[in-house]
């Protein structure tokens, strides 16, 4: 059996001719799903007895359980902690703005990438999440909340451009008329910088926003933070990110994690002015999230804020990003580890 949440509109209309059913029956299952709310076969009243047996015979509606949801007492964030029919846990964040609600999903049960500020990786990788999955997070979250979800931030566990060809198919169904139509521009996807993947996407030309966790403006002081950084050098990831806009015209996001007495210098912020002048781009400061284990500390608001006035001051369009959710763990990776710790699921515990 197979998650019906992993086919797209044509994949499932084939499904249908190929067991004598109308093409149109396609359309009419896929409202029920993403239009209607309906998870349950059965209940989908339009689709005759007969049809919904072939389907119950070759498909499940994956929908995962929510294990817990977590209400910020300070801002309109939640998290939910989901749990999937193998019994893996992953989280994902809703955030309520005027303009609209904003979800940060997870596209990886662990990462492997080794990130050191980062608690997402700290169990390392278990499997990557099919792009069902990762769209069922959405479905749910819009039950949750009782609204809908208008952009997506491709952020939470997990590396997206590690799980390729997964996030690819999800990218293509979630844009679609037929399933929840969120237009490209309002998705962001968040890399920390695989330069072949980025080139592939590139060569794509969907108008996503992608955005660098660069969160240093040298190779060597990166590495203390990102191993990957062992793999790829940042003029690596800087030729990769100017293909980028080449082939889509569209600015690419620097994510840059702030931690104190490390990265937050002034010699450090024109390092990164020099880096990124002439570039149609855009930093994201980010006062680092404090994991256990390790020393980080986030850098103080001074710092942060003589950082970004000289990036603005050289004509580097920069924002400081507003900490959401902070007294919920809202930070990709902890709420899970503090749930697998507390349910003594994680290793040495």
């Amino acid at each position: 059996m197979y998650n019906i949440l992993d086919l797209s509109l044509d994949k499932l209309k084939q499904w249908m001719k190929e067991n004598k059913e109308s093409e149109f029956r396609a359309k009419q299952v896929f409202d029920w799903i993403y239009k209607k709310n309906t998870w349950d076969f059965d209940n989908m009243n339009n689709i005759s007895k007969v049809t919904k047996e072939k389907l119950k015979k070759s498909f499940y509606i994956e929908i995962p359980e929510v294990v817990h949801v977590y209400k910020s007492s300070v801002d309109d964030t939640f998290k939910f902690l989901y749990r999937y029919r193998d019994g893996n846990i992953i989280e994902t964040v809703v955030m309520k703005y005027k303009h609209g609600n904003s979800i940060c999903v997870s596209t990886q049960i662990g990462c492997r990438m080794g990130c050191k500020f980062c608690a997402s990786t700290k169990e390392g990788m278990v499997r990557n999440l099919t792009n069902g999955e990762i769209l069922a997070q959405i479905l749910k979250a819009q039950e949750e909340i009782g609204a809908r979800i208008s952009n997506i931030v491709l952020m939470g566990s997990g590396e997206p451009l590690d799980n390729y060809d997964n996030v690819m198919e999800f990218l293509n169904i979630v844009n679609s008329e037929y399933s929840l139509n969120i237009g490209q521009r309002h998705i962001t996807l968040s890399t920390c910088g695989i330069v072949p993947k980025i080139k592939e996407l590139a060569d794509r030309n969907m108008q996503i926003t992608l955005a660098i966790s660069l969160h240093a403006p040298n190779d060597d002081l990166r590495k203390n933070m990102m191993p990957i950084a062992n793999k790829y050098t940042i003029d690596e990831i800087m030729e990769a990110c100017k293909y980028y806009i080449y082939k889509t015209k569209r600015r690419v996001t620097f994510e840059y994690a702030l931690v104190k007495e490390s990265n937050d210098s002034k010699e450090c912020a024109i390092e990164l002015v020099n880096l990124l002048k002439g570039t149609l781009c855009h930093v994201n400061l980010i006062p680092v999230n404090e994991v256990k284990e390790n020393n980080f500390k986030k850098s103080s608001m001074d710092n942060i804020k003589r950082f970004y006035n000289i990036l603005m001051e050289s004509n580097i369009e920069t924002t400081i990003r507003r900490e959401m959710g902070s007294d919920i763990d809202a930070a990709c990776g902890q709420l899970r580890r503090s749930y697998l710790k507390s349910n003594n699921e994680v290793k040495g515990v």
